[in-house]
């Protein structure tokens, strides 16, 4: 996988976090969701590179980026640090703006990039993800069902750590293999990868405090900012999949529209993993967006 790219990786906030490099040309962000790692763009990444300087990077508690201890209110792993470990990931590379695309955890990184550092983001790419607290505000029963891991990961430490722990394989296959596609658009390399990484102890940590941090201070942060009126005033593309559980169960636009009012998108004819699932409907929606 990412046949020429090169290592990106720099210290950032006393930890590593972990990047790959290819390409030329304008540069563009990639980050990836739960419990992957950069490994989900490896489809799409080759293309990308023909127009951008890709950085496909690994989020903190992730991949084979830093996990430390989560703080008392979870504020290291809040999604305003995770979103400035990238930003001064960027700089380090110098590049002081650029187009960001996060799928699922990224999306919501991402999100919230665009709110805090208008300056560094030039365009916004969201895939499979409508607002935290949209979500949680309006769980319903078919929510929960299937989003059971927002509710387990959530549990004060060491209990859920424990049970990734226990079997990290069960607990891939239970998640992203649960999809609609089951563990179709998976190949071998990238699904090797995800197991790599969640077979590490301090990846269950990483993943846990990214969701306590979700539940908890993420919530004040986006009730702040839509008690400020703070809006996305980047240009913003909202995916997601006509057989996921983001199109059953929200309305993603409209959810969207209080934090971006000029959000566009539609749902693509796919389930929750749209780069690895539908790389060339991702790449044709994508790459007009973001100006090629």
């Amino acid at each position: 996988m990412f046949e020429g790219f090169t290592d990106a990786s720099a210290h950032i906030d006393g930890i590593n976090i972990h990047a790959i490099k290819g390409g030329t040309g304008p540069a563009l962000l990639l980050l990836h969701g739960h419990p992957q790692t950069h490994a989900i763009w490896h489809k799409v990444a080759p293309t990308l590179a023909a127009h951008f300087t890709v950085i496909a990077a690994d989020l903190r508690g992730y991949g084979d980026s830093g996990k430390p201890q989560g703080a008392a209110d979870h504020a290291n792993y809040s999604k305003r640090r995770m979103a400035l470990d990238q930003v001064e990931l960027m700089r380090a590379h110098g590049f002081a703006s650029f187009a960001v695309i996060g799928h699922d955890r990224g999306g919501r990184v991402a999100a919230r990039m665009a709110l805090d550092h208008p300056d560094a983001v030039e365009r916004l790419v969201t895939l499979d993800v409508a607002p935290t607290l949209a979500m949680y505000e309006k769980t319903s029963f078919d929510f929960a069902r299937a989003y059971w891991h927002w509710f387990m990961l959530v549990r004060p430490a060491p209990f859920p750590e424990t049970l990734i722990r226990a079997d990290p394989d069960l607990y891939l296959k239970q998640t992203i293999g649960a999809r609609s596609a089951g563990l179709a658009p998976f190949t071998t390399e990238a699904y090797a990868d995800y197991l790599r990484c969640l077979s590490d102890p301090a990846t269950a940590h990483g993943i846990c405090e990214d969701y306590r941090a979700s539940v908890t201070i993420d919530l004040e942060h986006d009730r702040a900012t839509l008690a400020a009126r703070e809006q996305i005033t980047c240009d913003f593309l909202a995916l997601w999949g006509a057989q996921g559980v983001i199109e059953q169960c929200f309305e993603p636009l409209a959810e969207w529209r209080p934090y971006a009012p000029q959000v566009q998108g539609e749902a693509l004819p796919c389930g929750h993993y749209i780069p690895e699932e539908a790389p060339q409907l991702f790449l044709d929606r994508v790459l007009p967006f973001l100006g090629t």
